[in-house]
């Protein structure tokens, strides 16, 4: 069960709560007070974060700290060592893998000394596996924290989990240890590490960061001025982001409601009209004349329906418009539109208010009074409202109207108007000219109309007030004798009461079809808040914190929280959310039409954690299934290809066993040859299965060393008479273990000398990038399509294959795996021209040092 609250910034995963903002940390029962964390976050190697982290601990030590040095990596660099000078340093720990010493970060030997703070580099670090060592080195920290020991870590914005796609595709090399952006957004003070892109490649070039013999291909590859601008500008933009969420806190935390314009933030208020793309690009540009401006569109669904009739297809483009121009959707429950839309661009600090002029006619502007722009205008104070033009201005409202039920003005206007209707009627009828021309029915008639149109202003009430007036008016100076009551007279009883009766009638007409109406308008706007939440789930915003706070956003809540058991408080609201799972928001009292609403969110999210379970559940049987898939295609491939070469060799074997027959010497050796080759094949067939299922174990044991191509190529292409070796240039020496990459390259080039044409040679050719060796196998066969690239890799099978009688299909699945336990890839391209390119990638040897085989662009500085 995972708890999240977002207003006032709780997380809580299984048994632990974690307050963010606050720095609070309850793991288990107990009642220690948890540690702080501090971040150093650098754009790229070689800022200065390790040195700046070390000056921090040498600067809190001379304070009187207890101050220890859990990890750091110096990288070789004469200044980040003597950092060290005067600061206990606790032993690492040595571990062995796969035939390989490392050494770690003793965690145990840590939490023992009890330190007051911890310095722990590489934040982002894969631990070597074995020993129940946590995967990632940001798990130790959490340990530490956990006990109470405060932490200062550092690492680069390319291990951020949310930016590692962007970053590859700027370097285009692939970083494999990556941290979640929740876990350092935890930290209570994150710190940038800043260095401009000029000032660090001169540092590159003095050898301040790398070896003199690494500095020219990484001035040519990683450290390009483009990629260094652009990864700072990551690093800025993502620290701007976090003191944006940090200001937002406080200001929650101390009530303050007026605009801080720290940054320029455009709120642009949708309706569904097809105002709404003129009002979007209009507030993109605004916001973008502003570095790290944010745009945020905002719709208010109005539970009286005054939202009703929105166009949800016009909505739902609008909303992509937003997203493609890198803003944001957002969608509130307001009773009045202007007031929400305030208090919603106060919530999140904006600056400035976008919305369209009126759509109402200058007539419909009389009648109703006062729109919303104007009522935002005059309410906005601090904020900047732009009213924008737009083809639709004055041409009619496409919503309903804006007065769906009797508002204070209409209740106090209605028996006001009861009253002086009748009284003006009765003024102009008096008059000469009417009195010349009107009968007596006609004047009835007339009055009849102004009682009608008192009870469509003003309802029940005032209708029998004007009917009433109408009635004394009509009989004192219209019936004979006029200037007299006439109330013995059953006409003139008569008139009354109908009078009367029509008016009743005309006012509960009026109020039930306004309340139809109204009733209609809510289901519309209640629908239409669904289909928000359904589009948000639809683009993949579905997670748990995503529908919470999604929630607490929508019903204009303080705050929102998932828990385990509700809360004895007051004035909270809780909604069931499932078993064992309960939606509890604080903040403004929600009335009986917005419950409805807020259960069927609450399903939603009890939905998600059911998800998160039968996923977590599912994971767990994953293992056990595949584990049942790769013995069942194995039973069916062995049958053919183990009993193939077994059943030759025992031929053969028989065969000169046998004393019925004289075999020459010519046909002796043939027979010894073929029982040979059945036997190597055979054995080659058992040694792949057992390799296979070692790795498949993580048992297959490893002797890493600096290997060259030359080592192998030879013996690795003996077999193989159709592959061409290409013109190498230099490349350095790789982290491999010599047999094992033979085999792989075996592999590759038998795989490609099979599909290749008849007369087209497999070319071989290498090349070193970004410090890493890429050895290339191609081939001029039928290619692959897309949709099989997958499918390469699984053992047991061949694609285009209808049998296995060409073998088990274990040659590309064994290699990928031999690769990649050699911290290597294998990865499939497509030839230009036609064909299939085998692309194995292997680290140098001398900046692999730890099996993750994430050295590629160096650690923390």
């Amino acid at each position: 069960m995972s708890d999240v609250r977002t207003g006032g910034g709780v997380t809580r995963t299984g048994g632990g709560v974690t307050r963010t903002g606050g720095g609070v940390t309850r793991t288990g029962a107990g009642d220690v007070c948890p540690g702080r964390l501090k971040v150093y976050l650098g754009a790229a190697p070689g800022v200065g974060k390790t040195y700046r982290m070390l000056d921090e601990a040498r600067r809190r030590a001379a304070r009187g700290a207890d101050v220890v040095v859990g990890f750091v990596e110096c990288h070789g660099r004469p200044g980040t060592e003597v950092m060290l000078d005067g600061l206990e340093v606790v032993d690492r720990t040595s571990c062995t893998y796969r035939g390989g010493e490392f050494t770690e970060m003793d965690l145990a030997a840590v939490l023992a000394r009890r330190p007051q703070v911890a310095i722990v580099d590489e934040f982002a670090h894969s631990n070597v596996p074995g020993d129940g060592r946590n995967p990632k080195r940001w798990q130790d920290i959490e340990e530490l924290l956990a006990a109470g020991i405060d932490v200062i870590s550092a690492l680069n914005i390319q291990h951020l989990e949310s930016l590692n796609d962007v970053v590859e595709k700027i370097t285009r090399i692939p970083e494999h240890e990556t941290v979640p952006d929740e876990v350092v957004r935890r930290a209570r003070q994150i710190e940038l590490v800043d260095m401009p892109p000029e000032g660090l490649r001169r540092r590159m070039a003095h050898g301040n960061i790398y070896a003199p013999e690494k500095v020219d291909a990484a001035l040519a590859n990683y450290f390009r001025p483009g990629n260094l601008t652009a990864l700072r500008q990551l690093a800025l933009l993502w620290v701007a982001d976090r003191v944006d969420e940090a200001l937002q806190s406080y200001r929650s935390e101390h009530g303050i409601g007026g605009v801080w314009e720290t940054r320029e933030r455009v709120v642009v208020a949708l309706t569904g009209g097809p105002e709404g793309d003129t009002l979007i690009r209009r507030a993109a540009r605004i916001a973008d004349r502003s570095a790290g401006g944010d745009l945020l569109a905002v719709h208010v669904t109005r539970s009286d329906g005054l939202a009703a009739g929105t166009s949800h297809a016009s909505l739902a483009r609008q909303r992509r418009l937003v997203e493609d121009l890198g803003g944001s959707y957002h969608s509130v429950v307001g009773d009045d539109v202007a007031t929400s839309l305030v208090e919603f661009a106060r919530a999140e600090n904006a600056t400035q208010l976008v919305l369209g002029t009126s759509r109402r006619g200058r007539l419909e502007q009389f009648v109703t009074g006062r729109g919303t722009g104007e009522t935002v205008v005059k309410s906005s104070t601090d904020i900047d409202v732009h009213m924008v033009t737009h083809e639709r201005a004055g041409r009619g409202t496409l919503l309903p109207s804006r007065r769906r039920t009797l508002s204070t003005v209409r209740r106090i206007a209605g028996p006001v108007t009861g009253l002086l209707l009748p009284l003006a009627l009765t003024f102009l009828l008096d008059l000469d000219a009417a009195r010349d021309r009107l009968n007596l029915t006609s004047e009835a008639l007339l009055f009849l109309l102004t009682v009608v149109g008192v009870a469509c202003i003003g309802g029940v009430v005032s209708a029998v007030i004007a009917s009433v007036t109408a009635s004394l008016l009509l009989n004192y100076w219209f019936i004979p004798p006029r200037g007299h009551f006439t109330l013995s007279d059953p006409n003139a009883l008569l008139a009354l009461a109908v009078f009367v009766v029509v008016a009743a009638i005309v006012a509960a007409v009026v109020d039930r079809s306004l309340r139809l109406s109204r009733r209609s308008a809510r289901a519309t706007a209640e629908a239409e808040t669904m289909s928000s939440l359904a589009g948000t789930i639809v683009r993949g915003g579905a997670t748990i914190p995503a529908l919470v706070e999604r929630t607490r956003e929508t019903f204009g809540m303080d705050s929102a929280e998932l828990v385990d058991e509700p809360p004895g408080e007051d004035g909270a609201t809780v909604v069931p959310a499932g078993p064992g799972a309960f939606l509890v928001l604080r903040g403004r009292p929600l009335p009986s039409s917005e419950r409805r609403v807020l259960a069927a969110f609450a399903a939603h999210v009890g939905a998600a954690v059911e998800r998160v379970r039968l996923a977590e559940a599912a994971a767990e049987v994953e293992p056990v299934k595949a584990a049942d898939r790769m013995r069942t295609a194995l039973l069916r491939a062995v049958g053919h290809d183990l009993r193939t070469p077994l059943a030759a060799g025992w031929a053969a074997v028989s065969s000169l066993r046998s004393r019925d027959v004289e075999f020459s010497d010519a046909d002796r050796d043939e027979l010894l040859a073929t029982a040979d080759e059945s036997m190597a094949k055979l054995n080659r067939l058992i040694e792949n299965l057992l390799d296979l299922s070692r790795l498949q174990a993580g048992a297959l044991t490893l002797n890493l060393r600096p290997t060259t191509l030359d080592e192998v190529l030879p013996a690795a292409l003996a077999d193989t008479l159709e592959v061409e070796v290409g013109d190498m240039e230099e490349v350095p020496a790789v982290l491999a273990d010599p047999p094992l990459l033979e085999r792989v390259v075996a592999n590759l080039a038998g795989n490609a000398a099979r599909h290749s044409p008849a007369g087209r040679k497999v070319l071989l050719t290498a090349s070193a990038h970004a410090g890493r060796v890429e050895v290339r196998v191609v081939d001029r066969g039928p290619g692959l399509r897309p949709t099989d690239r997958d499918r390469l890799f699984e053992p047991f099978q061949r694609l285009g294959d209808t049998d296995n009688a060409t073998g088990l299909g274990l040659g590309l699945a064994l290699s990928r795996g031999l690769a990649e336990a050699m911290d290597g890839t294998l990865v499939p391209e497509d030839t230009p021209g036609g064909g299939l390119t085998m692309v194995l990638s292997l680290p140098f040897a001398e900046r692999a040092e730890h099996p993750s085989g994430t050295q590629s662009v160096g650690g923390g500085a």
